[in-house]
């Protein structure tokens, strides 16, 4: 079973199309990079994948439920554009802010001896232990997105869909934050990447998707270097930049 599968999805802002006709699936393990000019649809096709938005036309399922009416919320970590901003604004601890995480799971009651073990293994994972104290507001961006994707982490989530995240954060955090995606990705957990440096994502993703408003690519990074699909949705003369790691 497709993790997220989109038929022919279609969705406007009033009388404005946003994203037409997209088909794609995304299988458990994969890392999908989704890339496209500014006003691409991108952050829409997220938010569809992951059921903010009902499409006007087609589906979207989230494992093999219907992508908008998905109550198993805990399954699906989603990081928004403007998570270090929010962050900003939370005025409690990098541990309270993981801990969240496990709310789904004790909805009512104590948190447990097991609760306690994944946000502590949650926060090992993505490097942020010794900031357990420090209160997420007083964080670098690249710090907060990291105690965000260490509450998904304690969540248990088996989906992770993030939308640039590392806007505002600095080059060198900016690499970290992705080799710590490839880890995870690694480790067995999906990750879909909306991402404005094609580099960064031809790089990690194990696949990338190419839209503006349609889908021009689906595939392997290797594959989408060779193509015209980067110069068909950006329109001009377009290449990719390798990004090279030691």
């Amino acid at each position: 079973m497709a993790v997220v599968e989109a038929d022919g999805v279609t969705f406007a802002y009033g009388d404005t199309p946003v994203v037409e006709d997209v088909s794609l699936a995304v299988e458990p393990g994969a890392f999908l990079g989704l890339v496209g000019p500014n006003g691409s649809g991108k952050t829409t096709l997220l938010e569809l994948l992951v059921g903010l938005h009902r499409p006007d036309a087609g589906s979207v399922s989230l494992f093999g439920e219907p992508a908008h009416a998905f109550a198993d919320g805990e399954r699906v970590g989603y990081v928004a554009q403007d998570a270090t901003h929010a962050g900003g604004r939370m005025p409690v601890t990098v541990r309270e802010a993981v801990r969240m995480g496990r709310y789904p799971h004790r909805p009512f009651g104590r948190f447990s001896a097991d609760d306690r073990r994944a946000v502590e293994s949650a926060l090992d994972r993505v490097g942020v232990r010794d900031l357990a104290d420090r209160r997420v507001d007083r964080l670098s961006g690249g710090q907060q997105q990291r105690v965000a994707i260490a509450r998904t982490l304690a969540a248990e989530a088996d989906l992770l869909a993030l939308d640039e995240p590392t806007v505002g954060v600095d080059a060198e955090s900016r690499e970290a934050f992705y080799e710590l995606l490839a880890e995870l990705n690694a480790s067995g957990l999906t990750v879909i990447l909306v991402e404005h440096d094609i580099g960064v994502v031809t790089t990690h993703a194990t696949e990338i998707a190419c839209l503006n408003r349609r889908l021009f690519f689906h595939g392997d990074p290797d594959t989408f270097v060779e193509t015209d699909a980067l110069a068909d949705a950006y329109g001009g003369d377009q290449h990719v930049l390798a990004h090279d790691h030691p």
